[in-house]
């Protein structure tokens, strides 16, 4: 009889080298390991990856790479909204984990896999994030969780592993990397308190650039698709690019607190450099480009879009609505933002774009009109304050 398919989420760690083991020898499946590369991995960690997959039986291993879909289907639309959790945070973690979700359950329904396994704990978002999103793709098939269902301790996996010859490093990192196309997570005993900092040593870039330097970032309808003078066929390359340039000023670095989907408070640490710059520059050209219900109404929704997606939401059908709005506000975004990088900080200069709103035909702010007169200014205060005026004409003595 043909062994039952499952599809393991796989990065090579301690919790799913345990899940290969524990399904393969004591479940009795066949294993087909799956590596999601969202912009994270060299070509060297993905090499070490399969051959670890290898050695451990996996009846078969893959890497589907999706970092150019991920940018297509949810970063660009993270980037239209000026994306940041409670004003801080770009969803590093949690965009990149529903897009994993997302091919390994294509995965699964390519090879006709039976159940779909992960190895996430009971403690965390990922869990939510990859269940959600395979009950809603994959029907009838069974999901598999034995880090969560077995409640294991770092300390069971490992023994479980050692009875059985698996020969890997199993001294724990004292910090959690998690690194993807839209930033890079941190996490350590510091994370786990309310008080306490990451020291410069955690963070996975080191500072190595002092001096100012000038850049240029050139949008197209929301989109980046040059930094300085280079241009680039995918705005994915382009984001690529901006991180090598920025990250070694120390651009992007903070720590985020949050609500997690399960309902206790999260710290986290994440360098970003590529994300915030784009975000903040976007939305200055934005400023300048948008009117101010058109910037009005992208705020209340992209806030609501951005929690949806952070809480494993990003396949209900009110995500495409939100995006179709978002995809049409940028039409008229088109210029070029200049900024300045320095050691952990960056300064917005200033933007060029032929649709800029701040033109001088129309008058200059606190200096003089073209377009109108003072009369016409006389008119339109006294109709634009008249509800105000006979309000409190009528109730001038009820507040005594």
């Amino acid at each position: 009889m043909a062994q039952k398919k499952v599809v393991l989420a796989f990065s090579g760690g301690l919790d799913t080298t345990y899940c290969t083991l524990y399904l393969r020898q004591i479940l009795g499946l066949e294993v087909h390991a799956v590596t999601v590369q969202t912009g994270g991995f060299s070509p060297n960690d993905l090499l070490q990856i399969a051959d670890h997959a290898q050695k451990l039986g996996a009846a078969s291993f893959n890497v589907v790479d999706v970092t150019r879909p991920y940018y297509d289907t949810c970063i660009r639309y993270l980037i239209y909204g000026n994306v940041l959790k409670n004003g801080t945070y770009p969803l590093s973690v949690s965009a990149e984990r529903m897009n994993q979700a997302i091919a390994v359950a294509e995965y699964a329904q390519k090879i006709g896999a039976e159940a779909v396994a992960h190895g996430s704990t009971g403690a965390g978002n990922d869990q939510v994030r990859f269940d959600m999103v395979f009950q809603s793709m994959l029907p009838g098939v069974e999901i598999i969780t034995p880090i969560r269902d077995q409640r294991l301790s770092r300390e069971a996996e490992i023994a479980f592993l050692q009875e059985n010859g698996v020969d890997m490093d199993f001294a724990k990192a004292t910090y959690s990397i998690n690194k993807g196309l839209w930033g890079t997570s941190v996490g350590g005993k510091e994370t786990l308190t309310s008080n306490l900092p990451l020291p410069e040593s955690a963070w996975p870039t080191p500072v190595e650039k002092t001096d100012p330097e000038t850049l240029q970032l050139r949008f197209e309808k929301g989109e980046l698709t040059a930094v300085n003078d280079q241009l680039f066929d995918h705005p994915s390359d382009a984001i690529a690019f901006l991180q090598q340039l920025a990250q070694p000023f120390g651009i992007g670095r903070d720590i985020h607190v949050g609500d997690t989907i399960i309902g206790i408070k999260g710290r986290v640490g994440f360098e970003a450099a590529a994300p915030l710059l784009i975000i903040k520059a976007h939305h200055l050209l934005e400023k300048h480009t948008l009117t101010k219900w058109q910037l009005h109404w992208k705020e209340q929704l992209a806030a609501w879009y951005g929690n949806w997606l952070h809480e494993g939401q990003m396949l209900d059908p009110t995500m495409r609505n939100i995006e179709r709005f978002l995809e049409d506000s940028q039409l008229t975004v088109s210029g070029t933002v200049f900024c300045t990088m320095h050691p952990y900080r960056f300064t917005l200069d200033g933007i060029e774009s032929p649709h800029d709103l701040m033109n001088s035909r129309f008058g200059s702010y606190g200096e003089m009109n073209t377009a109108w007169s003072g009369e016409d200014v006389r008119g339109f205060a006294k109709i634009f304050g008249n509800q105000t005026a006979i309000y409190h004409k009528i109730n001038s003595n009820t507040h005594d």
